[in-house]
């Protein structure tokens, strides 16, 4: 199970990632992401300041299948 926070789904069939954050024991929906931006937004509606300067650190966001920042169709 994953310490991060923030969870970044396997990319769908449509291109896109669910986003997930885990507060207060348990997961929230956060959104669906097409892109990098649809992230920030999300992130930011969170209450994350600097979504950029975490994205990419493990201990707050853990993407899940493919690689981080791909949002093509799987």
């Amino acid at each position: 199970m994953s310490r991060a926070s923030i969870v970044v789904h396997w990319p769908s069939s449509t291109g896109s990632r669910r986003v997930t954050v885990h507060s207060r024991g348990r997961d929230e929906i956060l959104g669906t992401a097409y892109s990098d931006q649809d992230l920030v937004v999300f992130l930011e509606g969170a209450g994350v300041a600097e979504p950029e300067a975490i994205w990419d650190d493990p201990q707050w966001v853990e993407w899940r299948g493919g690689q981080a920042h791909k949002f093509h169709a799987a």
